[in-house]
Parts: structure tokens; C-alpha cells; sequence
């Protein structure tokens, strides 16, 4: 029941639309997500295979949906799929990235990063046939300030992949440091600064992942 006397909304309210599970397949569906998102992986070698219309678009929609500091909702989502952008995008980064393994990464970094056998070269910014640039949405002139602006975007990013790994694609989520040269690779303002590059398809023939493995449950979980 509605309370009458409680004061007026300072803000327009709507009523909530919750998502209603029967508490006995709660546990089933979270189990069910869990092992479609267990197939997850980092995928580096793409096949050319185009992926089909409106994924992206609605995989988007879904990582809009992600709570922002505010609700600011401070990001953008530049979507790349021109060859020849993809090559500017490629050489660019791996300029950096030629930088960051020669001179700047530290050798504890550099040993961390062994077991997954990465290095400066970036073939699949050009081979996926779509990269997602995501940029962080600062204040501008048709921008306000944004709040809590890395950990809104970083939200909205894991939305970002589990809509694409639903839709049966695979991601990566590269991150070349300094990224002020995407700014020009995507016409993109200096109020927004990139903090992803995420390229998108389906993987090539017999593509193969590290053999990784994900911390037990026990690691990851406290209960207090």
C-alpha cells in the first residue's frame, strides 16, 4: 500500500518493473548464466566471418543499461569497421606497444604477461572485423561532470561483453597506454578519453587460448 502521507518526489518516479523468478529456479538460472559465461575466454586470432546485423547495436543497448555515478552514463561506444581505419588503429597502437614492452613495462610485468605469450604486435585490431573503442564521457561542452566515471565504465564494459559472448562472440580487451592517439583514429573530442579497445567477431579455425585457469570459489568469495 501506498503510503499518503509521505512527501511528495522531488523527482518524477516510475513504478519499478522487477524481473520476477520463482525462488526455486533461482539458483538454476544463476547456475545456467554462470556456465555460458564459463565458456568465456580472450580471444586473439579472429576469422573474417562478418557478424551479423544489429548484434552490436543491441549488445550496446545492453551495456547502457549498466549503473552510472549519477546516472550520468558517461561513456561512448565507437564502433570500427572500416579497413582502413582498423590499419591507422593497428599501427598507432603498436607503437605504443612497442614502447611499453622495450622500455616501460617492469620485469615483474613483463613475467606476468609471459604465460599468456602477448608482445608488442596487434594483428587482430585489423583481422576482427569490428573494434569497439570505448571512451570515458568527461566534462564538455555538451557533456556534464561526470561521477565515479572509470568504475561506471568499467561496469558498463562487462555488460558490453557478456551481451557479445551471448550473441556467440568472442572479445578481447585491449588496453595500449597512452591512448590519447584514439581520440584522432575516431574523430572522437578532447572531453573523451578512450579506456578500451575491445576488437569483435567469431574466432578463426582452430584458434587456441592459453591454458589458463580461473580461481576456486573458496579464493574469491569471504562470507562474514
Amino acid at each position: 500500500m501506498v503510503d499518503s502521507t509521505a512527501p511528495a518526489a522531488t523527482h518524477p518516479t516510475v513504478p519499478l518493473r522487477p524481473m520476477t523468478v520463482p525462488a526455486h529456479e533461482a539458483e538454476t538460472r544463476s547456475r545456467s548464466f554462470h556456465d555460458v559465461m564459463a565458456l568465456r575466454r580472450t580471444v586473439r586470432d579472429y576469422s573474417t566471418r562478418p557478424i551479423p546485423d544489429g548484434v552490436i547495436d543491441w549488445a550496446v543497448r545492453t551495456a547502457s543499461t549498466a549503473p552510472s555515478g549519477a546516472h550520468v552514463q558517461p561513456w561512448r561506444f565507437v564502433v570500427i569497421t572500416d579497413p582502413e581505419r582498423k590499419r591507422r588503429l593497428r599501427e598507432a597502437a603498436e607503437a605504443e606497444e612497442r614502447e611499453f614492452y622495450a622500455h616501460r613495462a617492469s620485469e615483474e610485468w613483463l613475467a606476468a604477461l609471459a604465460p599468456i605469450g602477448t608482445d608488442w604486435q596487434k594483428p587482430f585490431l585489423e583481422d576482427a572485423p569490428a573494434v569497439i573503442v570505448v571512451f570515458e564521457v568527461h566534462k564538455g561542452p555538451a557533456s556534464p561532470r561526470p561521477y565515479y566515471t572509470k568504475e561506471s565504465v568499467g561496469i558498463a564494459v562487462g555488460f558490453l561483453l557478456a551481451g557479445l559472448h551471448q550473441a556467440g562472440l568472442v572479445t578481447l580487451t585491449h588496453t595500449p597506454s597512452p591512448m590519447r592517439f584514439l581520440n584522432e583514429v575516431c574523430d572522437r573530442p578532447a572531453e573523451e578519453r578512450a579506456a578500451y579497445v575491445i576488437p569483435v567477431g567469431y574466432p578463426a579455425d582452430g584458434a587456441r587460448v592459453p591454458d589458463l585457469h580461473r580461481k576456486p570459489l573458496d579464493d574469491v568469495l569471504i562470507r562474514l
